[in-house]
Parts: structure tokens; C-alpha cells; sequence
């Protein structure tokens, strides 16, 4: 079985291209947005969209659907359409694929070095996150 995890401080993270082509291969598309203003300081949260596909900065956010050049959200409009990386599960075979199909250096987002690694089938494992350096363990009891 085949995993993707993260060897690198900082934390599992795809890039925006890595993202538009795992989106691509579920037959959907991606929309990225980085939020320009906050109610705290504008009065207002409102997001642009992002088109370079280089742009590394952590706080991208990833849609489903054009919401625009910019949008003011609201939780029944964004949220249905937003996207996150971070929930798949690390033997997702698109995961899988993307990884193995862009590179690390082009699949990683800005805080990671995605790996693919080889597991034995039958084994029930987990991930072990220290500070983003993620390895791959066999599960077994813990008290």
C-alpha cells in the first residue's frame, strides 16, 4: 500500500497545482482565494482570487466553485464549495497518484516535502506527527 506523508518540519500540505490536479482527476475544478481584508480591521472579510499556480503562501484557501475575482463569504455559499487537502486519507490513490505524478518539489505546498512511501498491504498503521515530520508506524495498543 502506498502513502503520502510529509518529512519535513512544518506539516502535510499540497500546492495549488498538486490541489487543481487532484481536483482535476475527480472531475472538479479549483478556485483559489487569500483573504485581503478582516472584519476586525476593514469591517469586512473579503477574499481575491489567486491565479498563480506558484504561490506558496499558507493561507490560500481552495473552492470548488467561482466565487468571483473577489467575495465577501457567507457560510451558506463558501463553505459548501470549500475544499481541504488536509482531510484526505494519506492512501487516497489520486493522493497517491498526483505525489507521484508532479515530483515532490512540485506536489509539496510551502511548509512540506510530501514522500510517497511503501507499506505492506495487510497493516494497520498510523501516522506520527512530530512538529510536521510525519513517519509511518505500525498501530498496536497503547496505555
Amino acid at each position: 500500500m502506498k502513502l503520502v506523508i510529509n518529512k519535513c518540519y512544518g506539516g502535510f500540505g499540497l500546492s495549488l497545482l498538486a490541489q487543481q490536479r487532484y481536483l482535476e482527476l475527480v472531475g472538479k475544478k479549483a478556485y483559489f482565494y487569500h483573504q485581503t481584508k478582516y472584519t476586525f480591521r476593514d469591517g469586512v472579510d473579503e477574499y481575491e482570487r489567486v491565479v498563480d499556480l506558484k504561490d506558496n503562501r499558507i493561507s490560500i484557501e481552495t473552492y470548488t466553485e467561482d466565487l468571483g475575482e473577489s467575495f465577501t463569504p457567507s457560510i451558506g455559499t463558501t463553505r459548501k464549495s470549500y475544499w481541504y487537502a488536509g482531510s484526505l486519507e494519506r492512501n487516497n490513490l489520486v493522493l497517491v497518484q498526483v505525489v507521484e505524478e508532479l515530483g515532490s518539489g512540485r506536489a509539496s505546498g510551502g511548509c512540506s516535502a510530501l514522500e510517497v512511501v511503501d507499506i505492506p498491504d495487510d497493516i494497520e498503521y498510523e501516522i506520527d506527527d512530530y512538529d510536521g515530520i510525519e513517519s509511518v508506524h505500525e498501530a498496536h495498543r497503547s496505555w
